[in-house]
């Protein structure tokens, strides 16, 4: 699972600083990662809408701290735990990588697709509509 080194000098580590875990503990995707040992962990839940009778999906984004001895990267599911405020953002810290999301690199990259397109695609796209207003001039 997790490959722990034993040389850790971070203070702000759950397992070797005078960092405690305390509080709540919510288990979540690492969505991505910032070179300063921190990292951004995503979770899922659903609510209740009782005016339209169904469930919504919402998200809850959490800036986190990663430390060097477990150096979660994207898509590890891992266990975060509330500690003392680390910085101004960042009140949790990563407690332990539970292993890799399913189908996490999957869905980055077709969200990737939707957001930009190549310059193949608007170049077609232009050609195609060129066509369509020669055709209804005609």
């Amino acid at each position: 699972m997790a490959k722990e080194k034993q040389n850790c000098d971070d203070k702000k580590c759950p397992i070797h600083g005078n960092v405690i875990p305390r509080g709540r503990t919510f288990v979540g995707v690492v969505v991505s990662r910032n070179p300063h040992k921190s990292a951004v962990v995503e979770w899922e839940w659903k609510r209740y809408n009782q005016k339209y009778e169904r469930y919504e999906r919402k998200k809850t984004r959490i800036s986190v701290h990663n430390p060097l001895c477990l150096d979660a990267q994207k898509g590890d599911r891992v266990s975060i735990s509330e500690c003392r405020p680390l910085s101004k953002t960042k009140k949790f810290v990563i407690v332990k990588i539970l292993g890799k999301e399913e189908l996490f690199a999957e869905r980055e990259r077709l969200m990737e697709e939707s957001k930009v397109k190549s310059p193949k695609e608007i170049e077609e796209e232009k050609k195609m509509k060129k066509k369509e207003t020669k055709e209804a001039e005609e």
